[in-house]
C-alpha cells in the first residue's frame, strides 16, 4: 500500500486496524476515531493531510511514523509518495461526514482551541458549508448533551469560524409580502436606527462629554425607544416561524436564538434605564453592546436562519406564518404587497370521535372541560335567549350553581330586586351599545370581581353573555415584580 497526503484514514484503518491505537496515542485529538460513526463518515473522506492538521503533527513525520508502525507490526514496507500535493485533497462532500467535522471543530472551539487554527481546519476539511448544516450541527450538539447555554455563549464565535463560507451564500430574496421579505425589511429599518445611534454616540464622544450628552439626551432616548420595537420582530420569529421549524425537528437553533433575543431585550432595558438616570458612561457602554448584539443577530438571521427556513418550509407553511403575523404586529414597517402563493387548500383535519374542531386547534371534549374547570375563575354562559347554557364546575366556586339552572331564564336566577339590573345589562349587550359591565363586592373577607361580557359572532350578531367571577383578594396585594420561581 502507498502512503501519501491524500490517503484516506478509513482505508488505512480498514487494512491495519491496529493503527487506531497508534493514532489515539499520537494525539488526544484522534480519540474521535474510536467512534464508529466518525470512522464511517469523516474517516471515509478525511485524508492524512487533514488528520495531520487536526493533530498539529508534521505531515512527513506522520507518514514516516505510520510506515514504521506497519513495518513493526506486519513486516510490510509501505511506499511513501511525496509527489502528491496536499492542496489537491478534496473537501468533504458526504453530509454526515461534514456534520461530524463541523461538530468536531465546534467542540475544539469550546475547549479553547486557537481560532485561526480552527479556521484553517475548516477550510481544509469543508470549504463550503450551507446554513442548514450549521443549524443541524447546533441541533445535534444540543441533543448530544452540550448545554444550550454553552452553544448560545459561543454562538457568535461559531459564526466567526464559518463566516467566510457563509458569505459565499447569497442572502435570500423573497417576493414582497413574504415573511422573509418582511423580516429583512425590518432588519434594514433597525440598521437605520442603529446607524443614527452610532452617529449620535460619535458626537457625544468617548469618554462621554457631559454637556453634549445632556443636549443629545432626548434624541438618544427617542432612538432607544424606537430600537426597542425589535421585540416585535423577535416575537414573530418565536411564535410564527420557530413552531414550524420545530415541526421539522429543528429546535436547537431556535432555542439558542430565543435565548439571545431575551438577552437583547434585557440589555435594551438596562441601557434605557441607565440613560434615563443620566448615567452616560454605563448607559452608552450598554447601548453599544446591545447594538452590536442586534447586528450579530441580523447576520445570523440572514445567513443562517432564513436561508435554512426557506430550504425547509413549503409555501403552504410560509402562508401559515404570513396569516398569523397581523396578530403580533410589525416593527417599524408594514409588509410590502400581498403575497399569495398558489398552494393546495389546506385540508382541514376532521375531528375524531373525541376531538372538537376549533378555530385554532383540536381539543377533546374532556380536555375542554378540564381547561374550563382549572381556570381560576367561575364562568357562567347565558345564550341569546337569556337561558343559562353552561357553568364551570371548579373546585371552589364563589357562587353556588347546580345543574338545575341549565336552560333556566337567567332573570329567574337572581333576586327580584336585582332583575332590573340584569335586564339592563342584557338589553344593552343585545342592542350593541355596551360590551362589558363590572362589579366588585366584599364577601366573607374576600374581594370578588364580577364581570359580564357580550358574546358576539364575527358579524357582530349577539350570541349571549359570559359572566366571569374571580376572587382577587391576593391579586390586589401584589407589588413590585417577581421574575423567578419562588416555591417554598
Amino acid at each position: 500500500m502507498d502512503l501519501s497526503a491524500k490517503t484516506k484514514i478509513d482505508d488505512l484503518l480498514q487494512k491495519y486496524p491496529f493503527l487506531l491505537e497508534f493514532f489515539v496515542n499520537k494525539s488526544p485529538k484522534f480519540s474521535h476515531l474510536k467512534n464508529p460513526i466518525m470512522r464511517k463518515t469523516v474517516g471515509k473522506v478525511a485524508t492524512l493531510n487533514q488528520v495531520a492538521s487536526v493533530g498539529k503533527i508534521d505531515l512527513d513525520s506522520l507518514l514516516g511514523d505510520i510506515a514504521h508502525e506497519v513495518k513493526e507490526k506486519t513486516g510490510e514496507t509501505l511506499t511513501i509518495k511525496t509527489d502528491v500535493s496536499p492542496e489537491t485533497a478534496e473537501p468533504l462532500t458526504d453530509p454526515k461526514a461534514r456534520e461530524e467535522a463541523l461538530k468536531g471543530i465546534i467542540r475544539d472551539l469550546h475547549k479553547g482551541e486557537d481560532m485561526e487554527n480552527l479556521k484553517k481546519r475548516f477550510q481544509e476539511l469543508i470549504q463550503y458549508v450551507s446554513p442548514s448544516e450549521i443549524a443541524n450541527m447546533e441541533q445535534r450538539l444540543i441533543e448530544e448533551g452540550m448545554p444550550e447555554k454553552e452553544v448560545r455563549r459561543l454562538c457568535d464565535v461559531h459564526v466567526a469560524v464559518f463566516k467566510e463560507a457563509l458569505e459565499k451564500h447569497e442572502i435570500p430574496g423573497a417576493p414582497a409580502g413574504h415573511p422573509v421579505h418582511t423580516f429583512m425589511l425590518e432588519n434594514r429599518a433597525s440598521e437605520q436606527i442603529m446607524d443614527e445611534i452610532d452617529l449620535l454616540l460619535i458626537e457625544i464622544a468617548t469618554p462621554p462629554d457631559k454637556g453634549t450628552f445632556e443636549t443629545k439626551h432626548e434624541s438618544l432616548m427617542d432612538l432607544v425607544d424606537r430600537l426597542s420595537q425589535i421585540h416585535i420582530h423577535y416575537l414573530r420569529k418565536e411564535n410564527q416561524l420557530f413552531p414550524l421549524l420545530e415541526a421539522h425537528d429543528i429546535s436547537g437553533p431556535s432555542q439558542v436564538m430565543w435565548a439571545i433575543h431575551d438577552d437583547i431585550r434585557s440589555q435594551l432595558k438596562t441601557a434605557k434605564a441607565q440613560l434615563s438616570e443620566m448615567k452616560p458612561d454605563e448607559g452608552i457602554t450598554s447601548l453599544k453592546d446591545v447594538v452590536a448584539a442586534i447586528r450579530e443577530m441580523i447576520y445570523k438571521e440572514e445567513h443562517i436562519l432564513l436561508p435554512m427556513s426557506l430550504e425547509t418550509l413549503s409555501d403552504a407553511e410560509w402562508l401559515k406564518v404570513r396569516q398569523g403575523e397581523e396578530e403580533i404586529g410589525y416593527a417599524w414597517i408594514e409588509p410590502e404587497g400581498e403575497w399569495a402563493p398558489e398552494v393546495e387548500p389546506a385540508e382541514r383535519r376532521e375531528p375524531g370521535e373525541e376531538k372538537i374542531n376549533l378555530d385554532t386547534g383540536f381539543i377533546s371534549r374532556d380536555l375542554i372541560n378540564l381547561m374550563l374547570t382549572h381556570l381560576p375563575v367561575d364562568l357562567t354562559l347565558v345564550d341569546e335567549e337569556d337561558r343559562v347554557a353552561y357553568y364551570s364546575k371548579g373546585k371552589e366556586r364563589i357562587f353556588p350553581r347546580s345543574p338545575g339552572i341549565i336552560g333556566r331564564k337567567v332573570q329567574r336566577c337572581h333576586p327580584p330586586d336585582s332583575v332590573h339590573v340584569v335586564n339592563k345589562i342584557l338589553d344593552s349587550f343585545r342592542a350593541g351599545t355596551k360590551d362589558s359591565a363590572e362589579f366588585w363586592i366584599q364577601m366573607g373577607g374576600k374581594f370578588i370581581l364580577i364581570r359580564y361580557f357580550a358574546v358576539r359572532a364575527t358579524d357582530g350578531t349577539y350570541k349571549g353573555c359570559l359572566e366571569v367571577s374571580q376572587d382577587v383578594t391576593d391579586i390586589r396585594q401584589l407589588e413590585g415584580q417577581r421574575r423567578l420561581l419562588d416555591w417554598d
